[in-house]
């Protein structure tokens, strides 16, 4: 990346400078930490370091520590100048000849880094009830998760995603009841939710049942018979287990099923029963138990969790005997890092926050590092049409992600959920989202791949032979075999127009490409994948900019080669990006 490389050039330089105790009086023992930057005068230069922080141990005024610094650069394919406290490097044709070359060269690989250095994480995220629809939230944890396990696997992280499935509450049991009232209802039976506001809270009374209970009657007929003629006013038990666990396995199906459409992929679905089931709640217990790290008190058991930065003690076991959310949650973890997970990362709501001091000080409790556990914070998502916040309810007609999805389409859900950091509130124009029209981020997107696209197809026709004219039914093979056999040499053509705003233009879009580097890396270790977007919008601007500036399909061959191999570029760095956050990049719009 060029920022790191002038960032290195100034840092090398100042540890030599230091060794020979010629920056002032800062000397080799003087710690510091130095950035690099684009200015925003691109008069200046293209990538600018700032050392006026060096001033408290050089004691010199930053523009004499700049000026002493530069001088023991050397100067290789890049210009040198002065402005206050900063250096400003600026590019030499030929490093954007070499950007374009290296980015032709390496096609889908280029931006692809080890910073992960193949560490073993595991991501957790969505983690609902199966129990009913997604909600909105839902849809943008899974959007933001998965993109995010795709920047970090680029980034060279051993990422592995997981989805927790809450399914050993009593909202499986709540579940089951109102299922069994939805089958009743369509065998022609009298009985209804009950109209007591307290009493309905122990149902989910939501419309989303009634297609389950249709699919029950048509696939179980002699169960559903035998439930219609046990009926005799009241609600049997077996019967309710037996509908809880029908419908707790439909509706996970369903939640697979949209968030495979919704390109969201999990390598594993834990359920949070067979924690129970197989002992592993007990055995963490106990493990507890023996660190000495639980305690009895009022006929409930606790865990002493203010010992590790929690406000207070928590209960794992209620005085009745039924165990805490808290409890299955402290095994789930322990098992996640029993199964050799380096690196635990959550997206959970923000109204979690009070729950990320327990959790760490259990995994400290447990004998590991608490800063193994990440949780990224998952702020709400306002839907907004016609101008107005749309109103989502949780019980009975709610608009869910699968809604928004069948109305919007999964691009431009999953662009706008990934659009803005996870920890700030999204507002969702469902009417923007919709048009084709460049106020709209991912139309103006993907019109950008499509445009670049267009420019190589026209570039392939009999009107534009670029080889000789005996082959022009092969132009196609011709086009792609020009662009990939260019060298950084060939690239010269470009800076020798006269056009000074085409070549300053033309500047700016090569630097945009190489900055994907960056961007990535970026995402990646701060777990920030809306830096794509901003990304994509950046370079998509670039792109049109360019095209209208600069003809690509001129009668000089090689300076339209050179400018093809810039619209091929553009197209491998649009895709990968694309990719990368799950939307597609279409050739043609």
């Amino acid at each position: 990346m060029l920022r790191e490389y002038f960032l290195n050039k100034v840092i090398a330089a100042v540890k030599e400078l230091t060794d020979k105790n010629e920056l002032g009086q800062m000397s080799p023992d003087d710690t510091f930490s130095l950035g690099s930057e684009v200015p925003k005068n691109p008069l200046f230069g293209d990538f600018a370091v700032n050392v006026s922080s060096l001033a408290r141990c050089a004691k010199l005024p930053p523009v004499k520590i700049a000026e002493i610094i530069a001088n023991n650069i050397t100067k290789e394919n890049f210009d040198i100048n002065i402005a206050a406290g900063f250096i400003n490097f600026k590019l030499k044709s030929s490093m954007f000849n070499d950007i374009l070359a290296e980015i032709l060269d390496k096609k889908t690989d280029y931006g692809k880094n080890n910073t992960g250095k193949n560490k073993k994480v595991i991501l957790e995220y969505v983690s609902a009830n199966p129990t009913g629809p997604f909600h909105i939230g839902h849809g943008r944890w899974a959007a933001m998760g998965s993109a995010l396990a795709n920047v970090m696997k680029y980034s060279g992280y051993n990422v592995y995603q997981e989805f927790y499935i809450n399914d050993a509450g009593s909202q499986i049991q709540k579940l089951g009841k109102s299922l069994y009232i939805r089958i009743l209802q369509e065998l022609g039976k009298d009985i209804n939710f009950p109209d007591d506001e307290e009493e309905a809270k122990n149902f989910y009374t939501g419309e989303y049942l009634i297609p389950v209970a249709k699919e029950f009657i048509e696939e179980e007929k002699s169960k559903a018979a035998e439930i219609k003629n046990d009926f005799s006013g009241e609600l049997d038990n077996e019967h309710i287990k037996y509908l809880a666990k029908y419908a707790r396995l439909k509706m996970l199906e369903k939640q697979k099923k949209l968030l495979e459409n919704f390109n969201t992929h999990f390598d594993n679905y834990f359920s949070e029963l067979t924690l129970h089931e197989s002992g592993k709640v007990q055995e963490c217990i106990k493990k507890l138990n023996d660190l000495n790290v639980i305690y009895e008190k009022d006929g409930a058991l606790w865990f002493a969790s203010s010992k590790y930065g929690d406000d207070q003690d928590r209960v794992l076991r209620k005085t009745d005997g039924a165990l805490t959310y808290l409890t299955a949650d402290i095994a789930y973890h322990y098992d996640k890092l029993q199964r050799g997970f380096e690196h635990l990362i959550n997206i959970w709501g923000a109204d979690h926050h009070g729950y990320i001091p327990r959790m760490k000080g259990a995994i400290e409790a447990l004998g590991y590092n608490p800063d193994s556990l990440e949780v990224l914070l998952g702020q709400l998502v306002n839907l907004v049409m016609n101008g107005e916040q749309v109103r989502m309810g949780k019980r009975t007609k709610m608009i869910t992600l699968d809604d928004l999805i069948e109305d919007v389409g999964v691009d431009a859900t999953r662009y706008w959920m990934i659009m803005r950091s996870i920890d700030t509130t999204l507002d969702f124009d469902i009417d923007l989202a919709k048009s084709k029209t460049d106020e709209n981020p991912v139309f103006y997107v993907q019109y950008a791949h499509a445009r670049a696209c267009s420019i190589l197809r026209h570039a392939q026709s009999e009107k534009f032979d670029i080889v000789a004219s005996e082959m022009k039914n092969s132009n196609a093979v011709c086009v792609e075999t020009a662009i990939s056999t260019l060298k950084s040499s060939d690239f010269e053509i470009l800076w020798t127009c006269d056009d000074e705003k085409t070549k300053e233009i033309t500047k700016k879009l090569i630097l945009k490409l190489e900055e994907y580097k960056y961007t990535v890396q970026t995402a990646a270790q701060n777990r920030t994948p809306y830096l794509l977007t901003k990304y994509l919008q950046e370079l998509s601007a670039a792109f049109h900019q360019f095209y209208t500036f600069s003809k690509v399909l001129v009668d000089d061959e090689k300076l339209m080669n050179a400018r093809l191999a810039i619209v091929k570029a553009v197209t491998i760095i649009l895709k990968s990006a694309l990719n990368i956050i799950a939307v597609d990049a279409p050739e043609r719009m």
